[in-house]
C-alpha cells in the first residue's frame, strides 16, 4: 500500500480494513547492493558520526565498492544520516515548521524527569530495512518507548510520544530538528502538557548523545548479531532486547544499577 497525500498510512489501513502492523513492519525495500552499502554505511556511521557523504564516498571506494558522491548522498538521506558537523548540504526542516533553540548547553542532568528525548535509526535486515524511533530518559537511560515504522513519516513517533507520556511528563524534551519531530502534530502533543522543547543544533547528532550511545549498543548487541527476517521478527526481537536493557543491563554509570531501578526509584518519591 503506498501512502496517499489526501489519506494517513493509518487512516488507509483502518478503511481497507487491515491491521496497521501488516503495513509497517513489511520492510521497505531497496536493491541488494544498495542494502549491503546501506550496511556499511550504518555501521561506519556510528563509528564516524562526523563523515558526510563526500569522506563516505572516500571510504567506500577505499573499501573497493564502486559508487560515486550522488549514490551515497541518496542512500544517507534514505536512511536519516548527516554528518554532525553542519554543512552547506545539510538537511532542513520542512517549510513552515518551527524550530525551537537547544537547551541543555552546559546542563548539569542530576534527577529523571529532567530530559527526555527521541531519535530515529535506520535498522538493516536481511531483506530491506525499517526505522527505529525510541524516547529515552536521559538520567537513568531508561526506554520509556519505541516504535518501529518502514517510512519516516510523523505518525509511529507521535505513538511512541504518546505511549512514553503515560509514564510521566518530563521538564524538557530534546530532538533534532527533522520533520517528524518539527510538524505540529509532534510538537503540539509537548506543548499541550506544558513540556519545553528542546531542538539539537542543525547537523549535531552528538547534543543528543545518550541516545546516540542507545543506536550503538541495541545494534551491536542485537540487530547486527540477529539479522531479522521480517518486521514481526523485528519488533518480537527488540521487545526482548528493550526488557533486557531496561531490567536487566547494569550501567558503569548508574553505579552497577539497571535503568529501571533508577527510573522507579525516582518515579517512586
Amino acid at each position: 500500500m503506498e501512502p496517499s497525500a489526501d489519506y494517513s498510512i493509518r487512516r488507509q489501513c483502518r478503511l481497507a480494513g487491515v491491521s496497521r502492523s501488516c503495513v509497517y513492519y513489511q520492510p521497505a525495500v531497496e536493491t541488494e547492493n544498495n542494502l549491503l552499502l546501506m550496511r556499511l554505511i550504518d555501521e561506519q556511521y556510528l563509528r564516524h558520526p562526523e563523515f558526510g557523504y563526500p569522506r563516505m564516498t572516500d571510504w567506500l571506494l577505499d573499501e573497493g565498492h564502486q559508487v560515486n558522491h550522488k549514490r551515497v548522498a541518496r542512500l544517507m538521506r534514505l536512511m536519516g544520516l548527516q554528518a554532525i558537523t553542519p554543512g552547506p548540504h545539510t538537511s532542513k526542516p520542512a517549510r513552515g515548521h518551527k524550530i525551537y533553540p537547544y537547551l541543555l548547553r552546559d546542563m548539569i542532568i542530576d534527577q529523571v524527569g529532567q530530559v527526555w528525548s527521541m531519535d530515529i535509526t535506520y535498522i538493516p535486515m536481511q531483506h530491506g530495512f525499517m526505522y527505529l524511533a525510541a524516547v529515552i530518559d536521559w538520567y537513568s537511560r531508561y526506554v520509556l518507548a519505541w516504535e518501529l515504522s518502514n517510512t519516516m513519516e510523523s505518525l509511529f513517533c507521535v505513538a511512541a510520544l504518546q505511549h512514553a507520556l503515560t509514564l510521566g511528563n518530563p521538564t524538557i524534551f530534546n530532538t533534532d530538528q527533522g520533520t517528524q519531530f518539527t510538524s505540529e502534530v509532534f510538537t503540539e502533543v509537548l506543548l499541550g502538557k506544558s513540556i519545553a522543547i528542546s531542538m539539537d543544533g542543525r547537523g549535531r547528532a552528538l547534543d543528543n548523545v545518550f541516545i546516540e550511545r542507545l543506536w550503538w549498543t541495541v545494534k551491536y548487541e542485537d540487530i547486527y548479531p540477529k539479522a531479522y527476517s521480517d518486521g514481526h521478527a523485528l519488533h518480537r526481537g527488540l521487545n526482548r532486547y528493550f526488557n533486557y536493557y531496561n531490567r536487566e543491563r547494569k550501567h558503569s554509570s548508574l553505579d552497577k544499577q539497571t535503568p529501571l531501578e533508577v527510573f522507579s526509584t525516582a518515579s517512586a518519591h
